[in-house]
């Protein structure tokens, strides 16, 4: 197992809070009188052409934003990252506090976004981080799931699925990259656990009846550190709201019973101190979701 029980069911159930959540937003803007805030709301596609003339600008939208990212920060681009995460965050926040709050207007669920993002981009509390992913991911499956139907969506995860051994395995890059967040921008864009081992923990314990304050505070103390990717946890949201616009809620549960039932498994099966890709395990999962919904329904 990768992580101790209890940190493994904590990433678990943030993952699915934010699944479900995820649901009621995407759900939210489905109706036709529901726009997206900022001129955000895409275009209405209807037949199954317009989603597959759709589909390589999506993949160009995605290539295109993934090199903008490595040459950023091959550039130490640190200012313009900040800057790109931080009206990411601060729009996606605005979608979803306009779903979720009794308070409908973008500017007001704007000016209570921003402060969020302001104390995420800090990376002073890894609480207000995790609290603001629960929210964030929601957001954007909002802007992207009308822009995609069943078959257009497998094909997005297979490819994600590939990029993402590719970037894990062979590469390092994905390595490289949540480093580089980490450490140099001070923010990360996924689900982030800080947490002593039990080593570390009854280590701490003999200290604290040996030494003073001043010297314990001296003390170099290894934290380690769960960590699950953006982009894991929005591609089931994204998948699930698509399931949900077409077949219905059940089918859409069945996605993220899938996706999640992927990833635990990813969590017991893989070892400490090594990196996966986490995306073939939760397409895997999403895939046999989307078949088993297909033959119940």
């Amino acid at each position: 197992m990768k992580h101790n029980l209890k940190i493994t069911a904590l990433l678990l159930g943030m993952f699915i809070i934010t699944q479900f959540i995820g649901i009621y937003v995407v759900n939210y803007y489905m109706p036709a009188d529901k726009v997206l805030p900022f001129g955000l709301d895409p275009p209405q596609l209807q037949t199954a052409s317009e989603y597959a003339g759709l589909f390589p600008w999506i993949i160009f939208a995605f290539v295109v934003a993934i090199l903008l990212l490595f040459l950023f920060t091959k550039l130490k681009l640190e200012f313009i990252l900040k800057a790109w995460f931080f009206v990411v965050i601060c729009l996606a926040l605005t979608i979803s506090f306009i779903a979720i709050l009794p308070v409908k207007a973008a500017i007001i669920a704007l000016v209570i976004a921003i402060p969020f993002a302001i104390v995420k981009m800090s990376g002073k509390s890894f609480l207000v981080h995790n609290f603001t992913e629960l929210l964030i991911y929601p957001g954007i499956a909002a802007v992207f799931v009308p822009l995609l139907n069943i078959w257009t969506i497998i094909a997005l995860l297979v490819l994600i699925s590939v990029y993402d051994v590719w970037a894990v395995w062979h590469s390092g890059i994905m390595q490289k990259m949540a480093k580089y967040q980490i450490h140099t921008l001070k923010v990360f864009s996924g689900f982030f656990v800080p947490y002593f081992s039990r080593k570390v923990k009854e280590q701490i314990s003999r200290w604290k009846k040996t030494l003073s304050e001043t010297q314990l505070k001296k003390k170099k103390i290894k934290v380690n550190v769960a960590i699950l990717g953006g982009g894991d946890i929005v591609f089931p949201i994204i998948t699930a709201g698509v399931m949900l616009k077409t077949l219905g809620l059940t089918p859409a549960i069945f996605v993220i019973a899938g996706a999640t039932v992927g990833l635990a498994y990813l969590f017991v099966a893989a070892e400490k101190r090594k990196f996966y890709p986490a995306m073939p395990f939760i397409t895997a999962g999403i895939l046999a979701g989307i078949l088993a919904s297909y033959l119940i329904f």
